[in-house]
């Protein structure tokens, strides 16, 4: 089968600004997951599940609202919020996968096509170790060179080192050959912190899923205890700390207007 879904692998890196410079950069791999070939990669693959044990796995409840089989009607609702159509609607996903039964996702993006492949919206699903989700829906307009640039308020709490008063500046390209997830998160005196996750794609299959295992062991483990340790430093460094913030809704969504997402872009 010629699958849309591939496999990325690449590097994060943090590069924060103010009050204090910091920076890490750690190599990771993530899934791209065609909603519609999930049935199909479930009885395809030996390491990677959908909704069922495996030691790779996508799993509903991880995304969304996280009602088992609902994740492309949630979409389509949030792009109907929006006032887009959604006949013939394709959607792929870029996150982490469980393995071994764990995952966090910092960050999920879903890119939306309309019956002709072009794309028409992008989902930023947000998500913090409080288990709170706020996802971000903002239609896609004009592109320049080939990337996708757009902005918002922050709506939820994520990091006791970041203030809530902040804007997201998202700079991001469509997963082909390369794929690029940048975020520039800036206060009213300034930037702050760029966060960026940026992958070669492959091919997914078998071997290809079992590289990444031996590549990248115990990788979601890891990705929870860098959030961990890389606090340690930063409080040690002095960085001032933002209590949490206990959001109205656990799981919760904002439709941005493609005049406001626009505004706030940098040019």
């Amino acid at each position: 089968m010629n699958w849309t879904s591939a496999i990325f692998t690449g590097d994060v890196v943090h590069e924060r600004h103010r009050p204090k410079k910091h920076r890490l950069r750690y190599s990771v791999f993530c899934l791209l997951v065609d909603l519609d070939e999930l049935p199909a990669i479930d009885a395809t693959f030996k390491l990677l599940g959908y909704n069922r044990r495996a030691v790779l796995r996508i799993d509903d409840r991880d995304h969304g609202l996280g009602v088992s089989g609902g994740l492309k009607a949630w979409v389509a609702q949030h792009l109907q919020q929006a006032g887009l159509g959604t006949a013939d609607l394709k959607v792929s996903m870029l996150c982490y996968p469980r393995m071994f039964g764990y995952v966090f996702n910092p960050l999920t993006v879903y890119y939306c096509y309309d019956g002709a492949g072009g794309l028409i919206a992008i989902l930023y699903e947000v998500e913090n170790t409080f288990h709170e989700r706020h996802t971000y829906v903002i239609p896609v307009g004009n592109q320049e060179d080939g990337s996708i640039r757009h902005a918002c308020a922050k709506q939820m709490y994520v990091s006791p080192f970041m203030p809530m008063e902040c804007q997201y500046r998202f700079k991001i390209t469509t997963p082909d050959e390369r794929v690029l997830i940048a975020i520039n998160e800036a206060d009213a005196e300034g930037p702050l912190l760029y966060a960026a996750f940026e992958g070669k794609r492959q091919a997914l299959t078998d071997g290809a899923l079992l590289s990444a295992l031996l590549r990248y062991p115990l990788m979601t483990f890891k990705v929870m205890g860098a959030i961990h340790w890389e606090a340690l430093k930063l409080w040690l460094k002095g960085v001032p700390i933002h209590r949490h913030r206990k959001a109205t809704e656990p799981i919760a969504s904002s439709i941005i207007l493609p005049e406001a997402a626009n505004a706030r872009s940098p040019s």
